[in-house]
């Protein structure tokens, strides 16, 4: 006796219902169009108030204010950076006394406004001048670059020291116990193996941080110091002509485009044998 196998045609799925059109996504569209409207608007007012002689005159100070940022928010992120790793190490240690004095840092820096820190460093500081100068350090602070280098160091010190500490302790608990198991060093285990990972975790944050950090730049120009925002301050002065503000925010824009394309390449590279 024989079976003969009945063919069966595979039958089409059905019709997926187009979503329907709610509120949310009315809302969008209409935020989108409007994002788009403004963008267009301030493209034709720039096309059409462009005046070569401004440009001229007041681009070479744009510039300058530039390279003041990136040289500013560059020698923050490094020193605060190596600054970072005794804080973290204090927050994860088993000393109470280092322990609280380092959250305490965090908490005070991370809890108040970037610009309050500023203030206090070169407006505070220098209600203290004959003790300064008693201990030779008034030449530093009577600076305005020094005080607001100092100040964007602390600050971000403090941010990126929870970064960095977040990223150890996310690192499983088995690498830690293997590179025990292979009898590594501590010091040795931590370089090679701990943080590494960590560095992979904390990435994307440090990034954020950076660019938080160009924002955060333009306060510096409240103290005298002629960084972008500073030279633009200038010039809106001496033009009236509110371009200049279009002119920085087009550079602050630039800026953080470079970073956040170059830190998604970076990433990508360090992260090219997990996607495997």
């Amino acid at each position: 006796m024989s079976v003969v196998a009945t063919m069966i045609p595979p039958q089409a799925p059905p019709p997926v219902p187009p979503k329907p059109y709610t509120l949310t996504r009315f809302v969008g569209s209409v935020a989108l169009g409007i994002w788009l409207a403004l963008g267009v608007g301030i493209f034709l007012t720039v096309v059409g108030g462009w005046d070569p002689d401004k440009f001229a005159k007041y681009g070479p100070r744009f510039i300058n204010g530039l390279g003041v940022t990136l040289m500013l928010v560059g020698l923050s992120i490094v020193m605060g950076a190596i600054l970072s790793l005794p804080i973290a190490f204090a927050r994860m240690s088993m000393n109470k006394v280092l322990s609280w004095f380092a959250y305490g840092y965090v908490y005070f820096f991370r809890g108040t406004p970037l610009l309050a820190q500023l203030f206090l460093i070169y407006y505070g500081l220098g209600s203290f001048r004959p003790q300064l100068e008693a201990v030779g350090l008034w030449w530093f602070f009577r600076d305005a670059w020094n005080c607001a280098i100092f100040a964007f160091t602390l600050n971000t010190a403090a941010y990126q020291a929870e970064i960095l500490r977040g990223a150890i302790e996310s690192v499983p608990r088995g690498q830690r116990e293997g590179a025990d198991a292979l009898g590594l060093p501590q010091r040795v285990a931590f370089w090679k193996i701990i943080l590494p990972q960590a560095m992979i975790v904390a990435l994307r944050p440090y990034g954020n941080e950076i660019i938080l950090m160009i924002k955060g730049s333009a306060i510096v120009a409240i103290v005298t110091v002629f960084d972008l925002m500073g030279e633009t301050r200038y010039a809106f002065s001496r033009t009236f002509d509110f371009q200049m503000y279009i002119w920085a925010a087009i550079l602050y824009l630039i800026m953080v485009e470079i970073l956040r394309n170059i830190w998604s390449l970076l990433e990508a590279r360090l992260t090219r044998h997990l996607k495997r």
